[in-house]
């Protein structure tokens, strides 16, 4: 008993340091999933109260999730530079400040432009959770610390369509949507007052670059897909939104260049050759634009079209965020390329059967099995991802590998919820679920040039 006791106060203090850096990482990372999630639901409400249709709608995801993946790999890269701990600190402030306009704000236009800055501070904010958490944990615990990441990102990814829902029907203080970008408030307090007292500190390494020229192509290119497929369809596809998506392409090619060129690019050159590498961004934008875009057109359905209240729509979309939740935890015991392939056709599946119980208009219980279908393949891609698609790069690849990845992901996103938004937008949201069908297809195709197995030997 002495022993046990002696134990105890012979730990050192840094132990509960630790724990602390990890639940103001994980804070930041929740709020960050939190408003990616809860703006689908809200949708519907935003619409009716600023105006602008389904144009807004779009704009206030996609403008999210475009400034965030544009911004995510060079937010690493200045955490690097200028110090994790700054720019995490700077980036929970920013986002938090952004969250109080997002729920302030008088017009759409003042809520899209708040909703990019938020996605920006974001990119600064979620890059520096990893360095921060291997600097205040030692090696052997390291592996603890990630642990944690699965069931609390699982829980808040199924809280946040009932937490959108359940907010805009109590219409707390007469604030009605307003309220999910407002309870970011104190989160986004509290984590910035947690981190000036927990988080390590880290000294600015002033050689780390980064290649202004090939971040500003690809947040134009990016910009250029994003605009004519939101705004083209409005205004009946002029010519602009048809040459405005040719300029994209050749910006997209300009980057590419740019990146064989620079000295301190975004994407090392040597993973363009890589053709495993390679099929997994094109697996990401195939696979990530039916996520980001499914996942809002769906509640825009219940909502705008079968008049569900938002709190039962976030009731009908529980289903995919149980089996993204389920599927993710328990993938983990089955990593690999085959578990990617059939989450991707069973996303493809479930969407089929959703198309064809929209057209039916069966009730409110047909779309539980849809979704809950799309969900377990969505969390069956989701867990072994990385795993599998970074173990075919070097050493001195992966952390471009990995930044590039998760910045596809992202607009990837973005430009799902411009393409499918554009096709709801003709009232065709049988249509929808069919061309995020056709999508998560196009991925299974791309996941069979993935490696057979992992760096450990497992399939």
């Amino acid at each position: 008993m002495n022993t046990v006791r002696d134990k105890r106060r012979s730990e050192p203090k840094g132990e509960t340091r630790h724990w602390w850096v990890l639940a103001v990482v994980l804070a930041a990372s929740v709020m960050d999933l939190l408003d990616s999630t809860v703006v689908n639901v809200a949708a519907p409400s935003i619409s009716a109260e600023l105006g602008g249709g389904v144009a807004v709608v779009a704009w206030s995801s996609a403008g999210y999730t475009l400034a965030f993946g544009v911004l995510l790999v060079i937010g690493g890269r200045l955490g690097d530079r200028w110090g994790r701990r700054r720019l995490f600190l700077l980036g929970a402030t920013g986002f938090t400040v952004a969250s109080l306009g997002c729920g302030l704000a008088p017009t759409a236009t003042v809520l899209i432009l708040t909703r990019a800055l938020q996605g920006a501070f974001g990119a600064l904010l979620i890059p520096q959770g990893l360095g921060l958490l291997k600097a205040a944990f030692p090696p052997d615990r390291t592996g603890r610390a990630f642990a944690a990441f699965a069931p609390v990102m699982a829980i808040a990814s199924v809280c946040g369509p009932l937490l959108a829902g359940l907010l805009i029907d109590l219409d707390l203080f007469g604030s009605g949507w307003r309220m999910i970008f407002l309870i970011n408030l104190p989160i986004g307090v509290a984590t910035v007052a947690a981190g000036l007292r927990w988080l390590p500190g880290d000294r600015p390494d002033p050689t780390v670059h980064v290649d202004p020229i090939g971040a500003a192509l690809l947040a134009l290119a990016s910009l250029l897909t994003i605009f004519p497929l939101i705004q083209g369809p409005r205004a009946g596809w002029p010519a602009w939104s048809v040459l405005t998506l040719g300029a994209a392409a050749a910006t997209f090619v300009g980057f590419w260049h740019r990146q064989r060129r620079a000295a301190h690019p975004i994407i090392v050159p040597t993973l363009f050759a890589n053709r495993a590498y390679t099929a997994g961004l094109g697996f990401g934008v195939a696979f990530f634009a039916v996520v980001g875009g499914l996942l809002l057109v769906l509640p825009l359905f219940l909502q705008t079209v079968l008049h569900y209240s938002p709190l039962r729509a976030g009731l009908i979309g529980l289903p995919i965020s149980v089996g993204v939740a389920v599927a993710s935890i328990l993938g983990r015991r089955f990593a690999g390329r085959r578990l990617i392939l059939g989450g991707a056709v069973a996303v493809s599946a479930g969407a089929v059967l959703l198309a064809a119980v929209v057209d039916h208009r069966t009730g409110a219980l047909a779309l539980l099995g849809p979704c809950l279908l799309i969900g377990l393949g969505m969390g069956s891609v989701f867990g072994p991802l990385y795993t599998v698609i970074l173990g075919s790069v070097g050493d001195r690849e992966l952390g471009s590998a990995s930044g590039s990845l998760s910045a596809v992901v992202q607009l990837a996103s973005a430009f799902g919820v411009a393409l499918l938004i554009t096709v709801y937008a003709q009232g065709a949201m049988v249509l929808s679920c069919l061309v995020a069908a056709a999508l998560a297809l196009l991925g299974a195709g791309l996941a069979l040039l993935f490696p057979t197995t992992l760096p450990g030997g497992r399939p």
